[in-house]
């Protein structure tokens, strides 16, 4: 099975965008070549132009805070495991502590790094990365990977609440799903949504059915249209064939 997600919101949009670029720097910093490392560099600035929209620390907290009012009366239901309920909680607790700590714009830190932000205008300019162009990073790429590795790690330090917020939110969201098996006709869906209000949408199918699945979704229906799995210059067509599908709503 193969699956896509599609976010029905700016905020879930969000925290997509840095799950992935999360898991992409921890990927390249854990890496040994200096092209890794440098990659990890140019994924750090994604981060900080991502994460810099001025509410993201207030939205992230308002969340924390009703997930755990939510989740806080759990401890009266038979049902639940507790002990994984109070390692949530307190997962919960210690990642809204460490935003609270965090002052200043996002990623202020590495702003006020010259040398860094030297890189970092160097970087929007194709190949302006030479060491004719900035020979001090290179002298920096030229340093063991142990030493380069710990000044990534340093510099992401300060970061990091903002992508255990991010891990913590879409976990609760992708375990809220309510999955259903579908049909989708020649490659057509579309199911009316009742003013029914989701974050998440997401559509699992056979990968071996050469298909990609596009979406649109809004208050009053939900259409998904699967179209042939092509790369190059073919242009993606609707499939002739029945898709049988999978759809999970996942909400708060």
């Amino acid at each position: 099975m193969i699956s896509f997600e599609f976010p029905v919101n700016e905020r879930t949009r969000s925290l997509l965008r840095l799950e992935q670029l999360y898991r992409r720097l921890a990927y390249f910093v854990d890496g040994e070549h200096a092209n890794e490392h440098h990659s990890a560099l140019l994924t750090l600035f994604e981060l900080m132009e991502t994460a810099s929209r001025a509410d993201l620390k207030a939205d992230l907290l308002q969340e924390l805070e009703r997930q755990k009012q939510l989740l806080e009366p759990l401890h009266d239901n038979p049902a639940i495991e507790q002990h994984t309920l109070d390692g949530l909680l307190d997962e919960i607790e210690l990642t809204t502590s460490r935003l609270l700590e965090l002052t200043g714009k996002f990623g202020q830190h590495l702003r006020e790094n010259e040398w860094l932000m030297a890189i970092k205008q160097r970087a929007g300019i194709p190949g302006g990365t030479c060491q004719f162009d900035l020979p001090s990073y290179f002298l920096w790429q030229l340093k063991p990977a142990e030493e380069r590795r710990a000044d990534l790690n340093r510099w992401a330090a300060p970061l990091m609440p903002t992508a255990g917020a991010a891990r913590i939110l879409l976990k609760l969201l992708r375990d809220s799903g309510k999955t259903h098996h579908y049909l989708a006709r020649k490659g057509m869906f579309q199911q009316m949504s009742g003013g029914k209000v989701v974050q998440l949408i997401r559509v699992s199918f056979d990968e071996s059915l050469g298909v990609l699945p596009e979406l649109s979704a809004n208050k009053y229906a939900l259409n998904i249209r699967f179209v042939s799995a092509v790369t190059g210059e073919v242009r993606a067509r609707q499939t002739d064939a029945d898709v049988d599908f999978e759809l999970t709503f996942c909400k708060f």
